[in-house]
This record gives structure tokens, sequence and C-alpha cells, in this order.
């Protein structure tokens, strides 16, 4: 029987299909090679991403160091106590007294000079103080201890300088355990440092006050008195003592909180202030009268009192008030002898500023004059 023509295409379509069948197949195998590569590709490509190395994002404190360091200062103490004892008889003892240096740091609380320490680190017997302030700019001066406490381990030092910068307070109610912070001093000498560590620990009083702060910030001999800062560069706690078998450095630092610092500060330097008279740092000889002005200025009119020496870093240096000058008048009163001048300076209080007016090389000039402190007094716990 002949084939159908309807047969014959179909015979031909199907020799077609398997003809095309294979490279059909393969070229849809390559597709899916293809698109899986890319998937690949993308996948490495976003790995690659994923895992190369971070930019570096550490943060710098260096600027808030910066703003925080110049008020800190180096304080170096001359401290005289009792060297060695002899017994001369058996009803009689003898004292040998000796000088100690001791360092270490402060932090300037006001423009107007006042340094807030650690007690024993102007501490010395007799209270017989003599104290040097280092800024970190390599200025020094003269310091005057005017009042401490015992029970709290603080001191408050005035200095008489211009241009100082305070530090800046911080909420120490704030702080957490973990938080970053910073101590700033002068261990052992070295000069300014600055050493990192977080808050250890808050230890709390009754009333939930902050009375100390424990931190893993290195606190080294030296560093006493110094600036404990938060990571804003404010002042948060004043660095005091170290928990320490070997007396270095072993992880354990105390700090007194700064709200606690500088409170006690403020009532002390209140009371300074009260239970202390202007002082204004001269030394002078005798009363001018005719014989003298002839003799030291060639005119017999000079009256007053002739400067011989005044005290570095004083008040009266300051004011510019030299050796050889001549005290004519204190707050408008002739002077005429060196009670006189005593009379008018201990009506004022220290940071009061009066007129005093010298007479130098031929010329009369009025200066003013910003009184200091004198002695120090003690204020009691």
């Amino acid at each position: 029987m002949k084939p159908s023509k309807n047969s014959s295409v179909t015979h031909s379509l199907i020799a077609m299909l398997r003809f095309l069948a294979w490279p059909i197949a393969c070229g849809l195998l390559l597709a899916i090679v293809i698109v899986q590569y890319n998937q690949l590709a993308q996948l490495l490509r976003g790995n690659l991403v994923l895992t190369s190395k971070p930019e570096n994002t550490a943060t710098s404190f260096a600027d808030i160091i910066a703003r925080a360091s110049p008020a800190v200062v180096s304080i170096n103490a001359t401290s005289v106590n009792v060297g060695s004892v002899e017994r001369a008889s058996p009803d009689q003892l003898n004292l040998y007294l000796e000088e100690r240096a001791s360092l270490g740091s402060g932090v300037i609380i006001s423009a107007d000079g006042y340094i807030l320490t650690n007690l024993h680190v102007v501490d010395t017997l007799f209270d017989a103080f003599n104290a040097q302030v280092t800024l970190v700019d390599g200025r020094q001066t003269p310091a005057t201890v005017i009042a401490w406490d015992e029970g709290s381990d603080l001191a408050v030092l005035h200095i008489n300088m211009d241009g100082l910068t305070p530090i800046s307070r911080g909420d120490d109610g704030e702080l957490r355990v973990g938080d970053i912070v910073f101590a700033i001093g002068y261990p052992r000498n070295v000069g300014q440092s600055v050493s990192q560590g977080i808050v250890s620990a808050i230890r709390r009083g009754t009333d939930t006050a902050i009375e100390r702060i424990q931190t893993d910030a290195a606190i080294n001999p030296g560093n006493s008195g110094g600036a404990l800062i938060n990571a804003k560069g404010e002042l948060v706690g004043l660095n005091s003592s170290i928990l320490s078998e070997s007396g270095n450095f072993e992880g354990i630092g105390f700090a007194t909180p700064a709200s606690l610092a500088v409170t006690a500060l403020e009532e002390m330097v209140a009371q300074a202030i009260e239970g202390n008279a202007g002082y204004l740092g001269v030394i002078t000889g005798e009363a001018l009268g005719p014989r003298s002005s002839e003799l030291f200025f060639g005119i017999d009119s000079v009256r007053g009192m002739l400067v011989e020496s005044v005290d570095e870093g004083g008040a009266a240096m300051r004011a510019g008030i030299l050796p050889g000058d001549v005290i004519t008048r204190v707050q408008g009163t002739k002077v005429v002898d060196g009670g006189n001048i005593m009379a008018e300076v201990r009506n004022k209080k220290p940071g009061d500023t009066i007129e005093v007016e010298v007479y130098r090389n031929g010329q009369t000039l009025s200066l003013p004059t910003t009184l200091g402190f004198g002695q120090a007094i003690i204020i009691e716990p």
C-alpha cells in the first residue's frame, strides 16, 4: 500500500526534530551554566565586599586631651619632716629634720589661679609648705597652699598668673561602669602624660552619692592630684591613690569624684579668703626722709617706703612693682611707714584690687594691684 503524503511529512518532522534536539539541549545546558556562573560571580563579589578589610574608623582622642591638658599642672613641693630621733639623755630627745622633694599633679579649677590637688602631695611637718607649679607650656611660679582638709585628703593652692586655662567640669553622676576615662598627670617626673582606661567600679555612699571612682587607667607616683577626665575632656575625678602591694600600678586606681572635690574647694576657698588678709608681697626698707631721699634720688622731696624686694609671682610683681620703687600712696593714703602700708593692705581680702602709687625714675605711677595670699590657714574637716 502506498504511503500517504501526510505520513511522509510526519516522518520528515520527526527526523528534523531528532537532528535539532542535540544542539538545543546543548544550548540550554550552556545557558544554565552561564546563568549559574553569573550568580556565582555575584556571590563571590558580595563575599569579597563582606570580608574585605574595613576602613580604619578608630577615633582619636587627641583633641579632647589637648583641651584638658593645659589645666593639669606639675607640683614640686619640699617636704620637711623628722628624719631621725636621737636620745641625748634619759629625759631629752633630739629631732633631726630632713627635706624631701615631693612630686605630684594638680588641676586648675578657675582662671583666678585656684588649683586642686591631694593634701599628701604638699603635706609636710609644721605646715612648712614650699611648692612650685609648672604648667604644660613650661611656665613656672611659686604656689601658696591656702587651705587643706585632712579628712578628704584635698588641698587648694593659689598662683598669681595670667593666661590660665581652667578645666571643664563634667557630671560624675552620669558615669557608668565601662565608660572610657583618661588619667592626666606627671608620673615619676617624666613630664605630662596620659593613660587610658575605663571606669572599673563606682563606690556609692548611703545616700547613693558617688564617694569613689575606681579605674584601670594607669596611676603611678606623681599622678596624685591629676585629672580623671571623660571622653568629652571634662573633669570627672581627681586621681588620688592606687591599691598595690608593690607600690606601683597594678590596675586598681581610685579617684575622688569631681563634684565632691570641687565643692570642697569652693568651701575651702571661701573660708581662706574670709580668714586671711590681703597680701602685697614686698619687703621695704625704712621710710624715706630728706637725707635718704637726697642720697637715693638726688632730691629731698621723695617720701614713702623704698621697695627692697618683691615676692616672685606675688601680687606686687604681677602689678609691676619693682625693687627700687618707692611706695608713696596706697588707696589714696600717703605712706608714712611700713605700718601705714600694712594697715591699708590688711583691711582688704585676697582677690581685692587696690591702687598702689609708686615713684620711679622721676615719675609717679598708679598701679592697680590685686592682692594675693600670705600664710596658709588650716581648714578643719
